[in-house]
């Protein structure tokens, strides 16, 4: 079960960043200095990093092991997190949160397969339900509180 529970986790971190940024989209904008409708890029860039980079590095590493992807997905989403913080303008910022997307959309396929593999035939809907508890939960716990505290974070620089 701890493996699973690591497994929701990372998904917990991966879903609040993919939603997290709408709520704070304005002071977003305004820290870089773009319009709203400009800084709504962030959220396309994003998810169009997941939908067409995550299949493709997917295939591209289907040799790699699937621990030692899963590790270095999560690393390369960790930094990428910390470098879209210290962004310094938007086209670092979307650039950042593309890349950093890739690897999401290729975490979340590696995970489904490691956690069907980590428990009975009879469990592997359980396990799957876990995993995607991660997407499920910070769009209902974590992304409401997070606006205002995660601005910074975010990349909006703060005014005044």
């Amino acid at each position: 079960m701890l493996p699973l529970i690591a497994l929701f986790l990372a998904a917990f971190a991966f879903g609040t960043t993919e939603f997290v940024i709408a709520g704070v989209l304005p002071e977003v904008a305004q820290g870089l200095g773009v319009s709203v409708p400009t800084a709504g890029y962030l959220v396309s860039g994003y998810a169009c990093g997941i939908a067409i980079g995550g299949p493709l590095l997917a295939l591209a590493t289907g040799k790699v092991s699937r621990k030692t992807l899963l590790i270095g997905l999560t690393v390369a989403f960790t930094l990428g997190q910390v470098a879209c913080a210290l962004a310094p303008d938007f086209t670092a910022m979307l650039l950042l949160r593309i890349a950093t997307a890739v690897a999401h959309g290729c975490y979340f396929g590696v995970a489904m397969v490691v956690a069907v593999s980590l428990v009975r035939e009879d469990q592997r809907g359980r396990a799957v339900a876990i995993i995607l508890s991660g997407l499920t939960v910070p769009t209902s716990s974590a992304c409401p509180p997070a606006p205002r505290s995660a601005a910074c974070g975010a990349g909006a620089r703060p005014s005044g």
